[in-house]
C-alpha cells in the first residue's frame, strides 16, 4: 500500500478520523462499497486539488495517508473482535511461499443458473484457471524425517527457548509466525485440454477407490435407448448415449483430472464376508513426534496476602467507601461522542443499591406473597452502553442476597443463542428481569404492548429500575454486608463450542478471594483510575471494573463498544487526558487504535503501569502486542506494561503477566512447530518447516493458587514437560459448579490430576480451565489454544484460530470481510472435519471467489497438512453476530448443520478429506446370488424356493382348454350373456362416457378385424400399433387384431402439448415393433401427419395409418383360430427406468395363463366389479385393463390416471360409488392421492364417500414396496373407512409381468426389517426394527413359479439370441438342474414366514429389494438407489424429490428445490453429509434443479437414466452445480 504522499500532510486531522471510521465501516459491512465512494467523495470534496490521486493506481492502493500508515503496520485492516490479532505478515509471506508451490490448475468451477436472486457476475461459466487443492500429498509433506528439538525438564528448558525466545517482548518484530519454505514439491501435469474428450469405450479411473476397474457394458434390452422426456433425439447419437462435446462432461474430467492421483495412498481391497461395514480407523504414524520429557509437577503462586486493613466482604468495602467517602468517583461512563455523561460516586452507588435492594424484597409481591426470597435468580438485562445502572443493580441484588444473573440485551426475538439464554434462565428459575427505561422501551413488543416472550425463555417480570421507580428504605433497615457466607454470589453465563449455555455460579467467598487476588497480582491501590473497554457484564471486564474496583476504591472509565467503533483511539485518549494507572482491553482495541493513531501529537501513555490483555491466551495476540508498543513506544508507553492474561469462565483469572516491580520476571516467546503443535508436542521450529506459531507467555499462575498441566483425553495424568495440555487450577477464586448441572460439573470442577504412578498430586480438588498450554522457564505459563476452538481430525488437533490466520494470510481484502470468517468442526462418519465460513463482498465476482477458495485450501493444506471439507460464501451481513461483534460460531455452525446458512459459494472436499471410508470390497466370481427367481441364499439352510398353487388341479381342466384362447372366450360371452356389462369409462368429472357389453365389444372388434384385412391387407402375424388413448376404442381394437390373426403392439399416444420429446418413443416403437399398419382415431393420425410431427420425426416413413372412428359395419369372414397355444398373442413393449426399451412377447398359452392366475388369486367372477387406475400400455396395467374382464366376466371401471390432474378424488369417489371389493392402482395415483386429499378427507366423508367396501387395493409396480407411501396412504384414508389390511403390492417385471399379487384369501403382507449394509454385499441379515442401518421391506405378495405365464422372449429387432437365452432359459448349477426358469433381473430374497397359505403349507414371502439393471456398482459394493434417494429427500424440507445415477464413478445426486433459490446451495452441504453417514459413499456431484425436472413414467418410477442423459448434455437447466472435489 501507498506510503505517506502529499495526501497524508495535506488532510486535517478529524478529515482523517471520519475516513478512518468510514473505512472502518465498509470492512465490517455496515456500508455498501457504493455508499462508501459516494461518503468519501463527499469528505475529500473540499480537499480535490490538494489530493490528486494517480488514475492508474489499482483502487486497492487509493487509501488516505493514515490508513495507508496503518496498513505499514499490518498487512490488512481487520474490523472484528475475532479478527484483530489474527493479522502477521510474516505468517502472510509463509502462506504466499506455500501458495507459490502450488501449479495453477483448473478445477472444475460450480455452475450456477443466471437469476433475478442470485448475485453473480460470471458472463459464461466455462471453467476458469483456478488452483486446485488436490495436488499430490508429494508437495505437502517434507521428504525425509524432520528433526526435532524436544522440551525437557524446566532446568533444561532455558537453551531451547533461549534460542527460540527473542528476548522480551520489545523485540520490534511484528509477527507472530514466521516461514521457512523448504523441500521440493512434487507436482502432478494436468492439462485439462487433453482429457476434454472422453474415450467411452475405456475404463475410466474408479477416483471412489484408487483403483481401475476393467471396463464391463451393461447389457442393453433392445439395444435402444428412448428418448428421455424434455430431451432433444441428437443425443442418441453418441456410444451409451453421452454427447462427449457437453460442457458438463468436460467439467467432469476436469474433476477427475482433479481427483485421478488419490491424495492418501489407496487402500488394499479384500471381501469382507461378514456384514460390519468397518470404518478404517487412522493408524497413528510411527514417525510422528512423541513427548520425551519429564513428567510436570504443579506449579504454586506466591502466597495470598490479605491485607489487615480490607473490608470482611465487598459489601461491607462499598458500604465503607458509600457512607466514608461519598464523593469519591466511582466510575464514569462516556456516550458514542467520547463526552462523559455521567459519574457515579461511591455514595450514589451504595445509597441506590440500597434503595434497590429494600425495593426488590418489600415492594415486589405476587398473590400478596413476597415475589422474591434471599438466594433467587434474577436477570440483569442492561446494554453495553448503561455501566452506571448495571453497577447499581448487580450490588442491589447482592444486598438483597439474590443472585444477580447479567444476560445480554435481546435485540430481535430471534437473536443467535437467544433461545439458550433462554434455557438457562429457566434452569436457574429466574422470575424477574432488572433493566433501564431506556432499554425496556426499546425491547421487542408484543401487541398488547408488553415486552414480547423470547422463544425459548420463562415467563418474566421486568422491573425498570430508574430512581423514581425505587422506594426509599426507612432508618433502621440494615442488609447485611459483614457476613460473605458460602452462597453464589452470581452467576456468569458461558456458551460452549456446541452453542449449549451453562450458568457458572460464583460464591461469595471466591468472589472475594478473586478481587484479592487480582489486587494482589495488579498492584491495585486506593484512587488509582482504571481506563477497561470490556463488557462489564462479564468475565475481565466484570472482575476488575465491577469488582475489584470497588475493593480499593478505584475509578473506572468504561469506554462502551459503540464508541470503540466511532473512535478507535477513544481508550487510549482517556487513559492520557485522566492519567489511568492501568488499562484493561482486548487486543482487538489495541489493532484498532493503531489504525486511528497517525496524526494525534499530543498522546502519552507514561502514566501506564499496567496495560492489561484480557485475550493474551489467544496465540495472534502477540502481533497486536508488538505492534502496538512499536507505535506508542515512542509516546510513554514502556514495555514492561504490557502484561497479556488468561481467563476461563471456570477458573476466572487463570494467570497474569506482572511488571518487574511487582516481581514478575522477564517476558519470553516461544517459536513453535504448529505440526508437533497439532500432535500436541512442544518442538522448536526448525529449518525445514514451512509454518510456525510464535506464543508470549501470559505470566505467572495467581496468588494463592496451583496450577497444573493434565492430559486431554483420558485420566487427568499429569503432562509431560514437552507435552501440550489442559491448564487445572486449584484456589478459592474459581467458579464452583454450572448451576443445575451435577454431572458435568463433577468433571470440571472437582478434578484430581494424578501422577503417572496414579497418585493425586494434592488433596484439594482442581478446576478445569479449557485453555491448552504448558509451563515454560520461571514458572512462565504458555496458552496455545482453547478447548473450545480445537478440531481434532484423525489424531491430529487443529486450532480454529490458527486456520483462520491462514485464511485471512490470502489476500482476502478483495473477496470477503476480514472480521468474518469462522472456522468449526463438523462430525461425519464419527470424525471431525473442519468448515470455513466467510462473509464475500458483493462485488467479488463468483470466478474470484471461487479461486480465493481454492486458494485457501491450498493454504491451510500446506501450513496446516489438514483438508477443509467444506468452504463456503455467504453474502454480506448474513452471519449471526455474537453481542459484541464478531460471529457468533455455534450459531453458525447450528445454521450450517440446518441447511439455514444460505451460501452463495460453497466447495467441498470430501474426496481429501475422508479418508475413513470402509475399505472397498473385491467381488469373487464364485461366490453371488444366482439373479432368478429364485433367490438363492448362498448362507441359508437350503435353496430358497416358493411355490404358487398349480392352477391345473383349481380348475377344471376342459373349461381351461376351452378358454385357452381370449377371442374364443369374448365370442363365448358374446354367445351366453350377451347384454352383460364389462367395461365402463369415467371422465374426470366421474360420469360413464362409453361403455361395453359382451355382445358391443364382439361386434366392434369384428368390424376392426375386417378393416385391417380388407383396407389395410394385412394377413396372418403381422404387426399392428394400437396408438389410443385409454378407453374401449383400444380394448376393441385389441380384440379385433386376434380376430384377424394380427398381433397387437400397445403404444402411448403422442402428447399433443410435448410432441418433439413423445413422438420419438411412439415412432421407434413403431419402427422396432416391425408394424405394418398404426390404428388410431382420427385426432391422433393427424398429429401424426401435422407439421408439428415432421419437425420431430420423418412422417413420411411411417406405416399405414387407419382411423377406427367410423368402421363399416362388417363382418369378418371366419374369426382367426391359432393353431397352436404357443402363437403369439401380442408383443408388451415397456421402457424401464434404466432408459432401456424391451419389448416381450406374449403367447396364447401364457396370456390365458395369466388371467387365470389373477382371476384366482383376486377371487373374480362375473358378479364382481372392480376399478382399474392404470395406463393400459403395458404390464400388469394392460392385462387388467385389457385382458382380465374378457376372461373372468368381471365388470371394470376403468377410471384414466390423466383424468386426476384434474380431479384428484375420481378414482377414490368411483370406488365408493361403485362398492368395489378389488381396485388397482399405480405408486403415482396413490402419491397424487395422498399429497392432494390429505386435507380433504372430512370434505370427502360429507360427499358421502365410503371406502369400507374395499378388501383388495393393489398397488401394481415393478419395483421395490414403497412402504412409507402405502402407510401414510392407509393412515390418511382410514377416515373413510378403507381397511388397514387391504393395501397391498404387486410385483412384477418384463419376464414376468404378475410374479406377485396380494390375493383376498392369502394372509396379511408382512415386513421385515433387512440391514442395509448386508444388502450391499448381496447378503439378507434381518433386524429389530428401529435398529441403525435398518431398512423396511414389505412383502410383495404370493409367488408363482412354475409359472405358464412367463412371457416367451425379448422382441428385439437385432435378434440378441444369446441375452434371450440367458434371460428365459436359465438353468440352476446344482440342485434340479432341469426345470427352465426366467431370470426378472430384480434382486430380492424368500423368507418362510409362521402364517398359513390357502394350501395349508407355511407361507413364503417374496421381499424385492430392487432391479439389478439399476443398482449402482461403487467402490465394489451393490447400492439400490432408491435407498440413497430416501436418505437425500429427509436431509431438508426444501427437497421435493431426489434422483442419483452413477457417471465415470462418480455418483451424481440431482435434487429438486422445493423453494427458494438462495436455498440452494444449503442442499449441497446436507447431501453430502447425509450420503456419506448413512451409505458410506462421496458424492461427486450435487445438481440442484426446479420442481418437476426428473422425469417419472406413468408407473410412477424415475427415470434415471433419461436424467443423466439429459445432465450430461446439459439440458436440465439446473439451479446450480457443485463439483466435490
Amino acid at each position: 500500500m501507498a506510503g505517506p504522499g502529499p495526501l497524508g500532510e495535506a488532510l486535517p486531522p478529524d478529515l482523517r478520523a471520519s475516513l478512518a471510521e468510514l473505512e472502518l465501516e465498509l470492512s465490517e459491512g455496515d456500508i455498501t462499497q457504493k455508499g462508501y465512494e459516494k461518503k468519501k467523495a463527499k469528505l475529500l470534496a473540499r480537499y480535490m486539488p490538494l489530493t490528486q490521486v494517480d488514475p492508474a493506481l489499482p483502487t486497492e492502493t487509493r487509501i488516505p495517508a493514515p490508513m495507508a500508515a496503518a496498513s505499514r503496520q499490518q498487512k490488512q485492516w481487520p474490523t472484528n473482535s475475532r479478527d484483530e490479532c489474527f493479522c502477521s505478515d510474516l505468517h502472510t509471506e509463509a502462506v504466499q511461499a506455500a501458495l507459490a508451490k502450488y501449479k495453477e490448475r483448473k478445477v472444475p468451477i460450480p455452475s450456477r443458473r443466471r437469476s433475478v436472486l442470485v448475485h453473480s457476475s460470471v458472463e459464461t461459466y466455462t471453467p476458469p484457471d483456478t488452483s486446485s487443492a488436490s495436488e499430490d500429498e508429494g508437495s505437502l509433506r517434507r521428504p525425509g524425517q524432520l528433526t526435532s528439538t524436544p522440551l525437557q525438564n524446566h532446568s533444561s528448558v532455558e537453551p531451547w527457548l533461549d534460542r527460540a525466545l527473542q528476548g522480551s517482548s520489545t523485540s520490534s518484530s511484528t509477527s507472530s509466525t514466521s516461514s521457512h519454505p523448504g523441500g521440493t514439491p512434487a507436482t502432478v501435469p494436468a492439462d485439462p485440454a487433453t482429457h476434454t474428450r472422453l474415450d467411452l469405450h475405456s475404463a475410466p479411473p474408479d477416483v471412489t477407490t484408487g483403483l481401475e476397474h476393467p471396463h464391463c457394458e451393461r447389457s442393453q434390452l433392445a439395444s435402444v435407448r428412448c428418448v428421455p422426456r424434455g430431451y432433444s433425439g441428437s443425443i442418441l447419437e453418441t456410444a451409451g448415449g453421452v454427447p462427449v462435446s457437453s460442457r458438463v462432461s468436460s467439467k467432469i474430467q476436469q474433476l477427475l483430472n482433479t481427483l485421478k492421483r488419490p491424495k492418501r495412498p489407496s487402500l488394499k481391497e479384500f471381501f469382507v464376508d461378514d456384514f460390519e461395514e468397518l470404518l478404517e480407523v487412522q493408524q497413528p504414524d510411527p514417525n510422528q513426534p512423541q513427548p520425551e520429557g519429564s513428567q510436570t509437577g504443579m506449579l504454586t503462586g506466591e502466597p495470598a496476602t490479605l491485607g489487615a486493613s480490607w473490608p470482611p466482604s465487598l459489601l461491607a468495602a462499598l458500604q465503607q467507601w458509600g457512607t466514608m467517602q461519598p464523593k469519591a468517583p466511582c466510575l464514569t461512563a462516556f456516550d458514542t461522542a467520547g463526552k462523559a455523561t455521567y459519574t457515579l460516586t461511591y455514595g450514589k452507588l451504595w445509597n441506590r443499591s440500597l434503595k434497590l435492594a429494600y425495593t426488590l424484597l418489600t415492594k415486589l409481591t405476587s398473590k400478596n406473597e413476597p415475589l422474591l426470597k434471599p438466594g433467587d435468580r434474577v436477570a440483569l438485562v442492561f446494554p453495553n452502553s448503561d455501566p452506571v445502572m448495571f453497577m447499581v443493580a448487580f450490588y442491589g441484588c447482592l444486598l438483597a442476597e439474590l443472585v444477580p444473573v447479567p444476560i445480554e440485551v435481546p435485540l430481535t426475538r430471534k437473536d443467535a443463542g437467544s433461545q439458550q439464554v433462554g434455557f438457562l434462565l429457566g434452569s436457574c428459575g429466574v422470575t424477574l428481569a432488572l433493566t433501564t427505561d431506556a432499554c425496556q422501551k426499546g425491547l421487542p413488543k408484543a401487541q398488547t404492548g408488553e415486552v414480547a416472550t423470547f422463544k425459548g425463555w420463562p415467563p418474566l417480570v421486568w422491573l425498570v429500575i430508574d430512581g423514581k421507580h425505587l422506594a426509599k428504605p426507612p432508618k433502621d433497615w440494615h442488609p447485611l454486608t459483614k457476613d460473605i457466607g458460602s452462597g453464589t454470589a452470581y452467576i456468569e453465563y458461558k456458551t460452549s463450542k456446541e452453542g449449549s449455555t451453562v450458568g457458572v455460579t460464583v460464591s461469595h467467598a471466591s468472589l472475594l478471594a478473586q478481587c484479592s487476588a487480582l489486587t494482589q497480582a495488579c498492584g491495585y491501590s486506593e484512587a488509582e483510575t482504571l481506563t477497561s473497554v470490556l463488557d462489564f457484564k462479564r468475565d475481565a471486564g466484570l472482575w476488575h471494573a465491577v469488582l475489584t474496583s470497588v475493593l480499593n476504591r478505584m475509578r473506572v472509565l468504561s469506554i462502551p463498544y459503540a464508541l470503540m467503533k466511532v473512535n478507535p483511539l477513544s481508550w487510549v485518549q482517556k487513559v492520557c487526558s485522566y492519567k489511568a494507572q492501568a488499562a484493561l482491553v482486548k487486543s482487538r482495541d489495541m489493532h484498532w487504535s493503531l489504525l486511528a493513531q497517525r496524526g494525534q501529537r499530543d498522546l502519552s501513555l507514561s502514566s501506564l503501569r499496567m496495560l492489561m490483555v484480557a485475550d493474551g491466551a489467544n496465540p495472534w495476540s502477540i502481533s497486536s502486542c508488538d505492534a502496538f508498543l512499536n507505535v506508542f513506544q515512542a509516546r510513554g508507553l514502556r514495555p514492561e506494561v504490557i502484561c497479556p492474561c488468561a481467563s476461563s469462565a471456570e477458573a476466572l483469572t487463570v494467570a497474569m503477566r506482572r511488571p518487574p516491580d511487582l516481581g514478575g520476571p522477564p517476558p519470553r516467546k516461544a517459536v513453535l512447530s504448529m505440526n508437533g503443535l497439532s500432535y500436541g508436542v512442544i518442538r522448536v521450529d526448525t529449518e525445514e518447516k514451512l509454518s510456525v506459531l510464535t506464543v508470549q507467555d501470559v505470566g505467572q499462575v495467581m496468588p494463592g493458587a496451583d496450577l497444573c498441566v493434565v492430559k486431554l483425553e483420558g485420566a487427568p495424568y499429569l503432562c509431560k514437560t514437552d507435552e501440550v495440555g489442559e491448564l487445572c487450577v486449584s484456589s478459592s477464586a474459581t467458579g464452583s459448579t454450572y448451576y443445575g448441572l451435577p454431572g458435568i460439573t463433577k468433571n470440571v470442577f472437582e478434578t484430581v490430576p494424578i501422577t503417572a504412578a496414579g497418585v493425586p498430586i494434592s488433596n484439594r480438588p482442581f478446576t478445569r480451565t479449557g485453555l491448552l498450554g504448558f509451563i515454560g522457564p520461571d514458572g512462565l505459563i504458555f496458552v496455545v489454544g482453547k478447548l473450545d476452538g480445537l478440531m481434532v481430525v484423525g489424531v491430529r488437533r487443529h486450532n480454529a484460530d490458527d486456520v483462520v490466520a491462514t485464511a485471512l494470510a490470502v489476500e482476502p481484502m478483495k473477496f470477503v470481510y476480514r472480521g468474518r470468517i469462522a472456522v468449526f468442526s463438523v462430525a461425519v462418519l464419527h470424525e471431525d472435519r473442519i468448515v470455513l465460513v466467510a462473509e464475500q463482498r458483493p462485488d467479488a465476482s463468483e470466478e474470484d471467489s471461487f479461486q480465493w477458495m481454492s486458494r485457501v485450501l491450498q493454504a491451510i493444506d500446506s501450513i496446516h497438512q489438514v483438508g477443509v471439507y467444506c468452504l463456503a460464501l455467504v453474502p454480506a451481513n448474513t452471519l449471526p453476530k455474537a453481542p459484541l461483534g464478531g460471529i457468533h460460531i455455534s450459531e453458525t455452525k447450528q445454521r450450517f448443520l440446518e441447511g439455514a446458512l444460505h451460501p452463495c459459494n460453497v466447495l467441498m472436499c470430501p474426496h481429501t478429506c475422508v479418508t475413513n471410508l470402509p475399505k472397498p470390497r473385491q467381488k469373487q466370481p464364485e461366490v453371488g446370488p444366482a439373479s432368478m427367481i429364485v433367490g438363492n441364499l448362498v448362507s441359508g439352510k437350503r435353496i430358497a424356493q416358493a411355490s404358487g398353487r398349480e392352477l391345473a388341479q383349481l380348475e377344471d381342466s376342459d373349461q381351461a382348454r376351452k378358454f385357452l384362447f381370449l377371442p374364443d372366450v369374448l365370442q363365448w360371452r358374446a354367445h351366453t350373456t350377451p347384454d352383460h356389462l364389462l367395461f365402463l369409462l369415467l371422465n374426470a368429472k366421474g360420469t360413464v362416457t362409453s361403455t361395453a357389453t359382451c355382445i358391443q365389444l364382439h361386434k366392434r372388434a369384428e368390424r376392426v378385424a375386417a378393416a385391417l384385412t380388407e383396407k389395410a391387407r394385412l394377413s396372418v402375424g403381422d404387426h399392428v400399433a394400437l396408438v389410443y388413448p385409454p378407453g374401449v376404442d383400444l380394448i376393441a381394437a385389441f380384440y379385433g387384431c386376434l380376430y384377424c390373426g394380427c398381433v397387437p403392439v400397445t403404444v402411448r399416444p403422442p402428447h399433443p402439448q410435448n410432441l418433439a420429446t413423445t413422438l420419438p418413443t411412439v415412432k421407434m416403437i413403431v419402427e422396432v415393433s416391425k408394424s405394418s399398419c398404426v390404428l388410431t382415431t382420427q385426432t391422433i393420425m393427424r398429429l401424426l401427419r401435422s407439421k408439428e410431427a415432421a419437425a420431430a420425426v420423418d412422417i413420411r416413413t411411417w406405416p399405414t395409418i387407419l382411423d377406427t372412428d367410423d368402421m363399416p359395419r362388417r363382418k369378418v369372414a371366419s374369426i382367426f383360430r391359432p393353431s397352436t397355444p404357443d402363437v403369439l398373442a401380442y408383443l408388451d413393449f415397456s421402457v424401464s427406468t434404466t432408459g432401456i426399451l424391451a419389448g416381450v412377447k406374449m403367447s396364447h398359452a401364457a396370456t390365458s395363463a395369466l388371467c387365470r392366475s389373477i382371476k384366482l388369486q383376486c377371487e373374480l367372477y362375473p358378479s364382481r366389479q372392480i376399478a382399474i387406475c392404470l395406463d393400459p400400455y403395458c404390464g400388469l396395467g394392460f392385462a387388467l385393463w385389457c385382458l382380465c374382464s374378457v376372461y373372468s366376466g368381471h365388470q371394470s371401471v376403468l377410471v384414466p390416471p390423466l383424468e386426476l390432474e384434474s380431479n384428484v378424488s375420481l378414482w377414490l369417489s368411483a370406488v365408493s360409488q361403485y362398492k368395489a371389493r378389488v381396485t388397482f392402482c399405480s405408486y403415482s395415483v396413490m402419491e397424487m392421492c395422498t399429497k392432494g386429499l390429505g386435507t380433504q378427507t372430512a370434505v370427502l366423508r360429507m360427499k358421502g364417500v365410503s371406502l369400507s367396501c374395499v378388501r383388495t387395493c393393489m398397488v401394481v409396480a415393478e419395483e421395490r414396496p414403497r412402504l412409507a407411501l402405502t402407510q401414510s396412504f392407509c393412515k390418511l384414508f382410514r377416515d373413510l373407512g378403507l381397511p388397514a389390511r387391504s393395501v397391498s403390492t404387486t410385483f412384477g417385471c418384463r419376464v414376468n409381468v404378475a410374479i406377485c399379487l396380494q390375493g383376498t384369501a392369502g394372509p396379511d403382507p408382512t415386513t421385515v426389517y433387512v440391514d442395509m449394509r448386508a444388502l450391499r454385499h448381496d447378503r439378507v441379515r434381518l433386524v429389530e426394527r428401529g435398529s441403525p442401518h435398518s431398512l423396511p421391506l414389505t412383502e410383495s405378495g404370493k409367488i408363482w413359479v412354475s409359472s405358464p405365464h412367463n412371457a416367451t422372449g425379448y422382441y428385439t429387432v437385432y435378434g440378441e439370441e444369446a441375452l434371450h437365452a440367458d434371460h428365459f432359459s436359465a438353468r440352476l448349477s446344482f440342485g434340479d438342474t432341469q426345470t427352465i426358469w426366467a431370470r426378472t433381473g430384480y434382486l430380492g430374497f424368500l423368507r418362510r414366514t409362521e402364517l398359513t397359505d390357502a394350501s395349508g403349507e407355511r407361507h413364503d414371502a417374496l421381499y424385492v429389494v430392487g432391479a439389478l439393471d439399476e443398482t449402482l456398482e461403487l467402490r465394489g459394493m451393490r447400492y439400490h438407489p432408491v435407498d440413497i434417494e430416501t436418505s437425500v429427500t429427509r436431509a431438508h424440507r426444501s427437497i421435493a424429490e431426489c434422483a442419483v445415477f452413477t457417471w465415470t464413478n462418480l455418483l451424481v445426486v440431482v435434487v429438486e428445490l422445493d423453494g427458494l433459490e438462495q436455498e440452494a446451495l444449503d442442499l449441497v452441504v446436507l447431501v453430502t453429509n447425509v450420503v456419506l453417514e448413512e451409505h458410506h459413499l462421496v458424492v461427486g456431484v450435487v445438481v440442484v434443479v426446479d420442481p418437476g425436472v426428473i422425469p417419472i413414467n406413468s408407473r410412477g418410477e424415475k427415470q434415471r437414466m433419461h436424467l443423466r442423459d439429459g445432465f450430461l448434455a446439459d439440458q436440465l437447466d439446473p439451479i446450480y452445480v457443485a463439483y466435490n472435489m
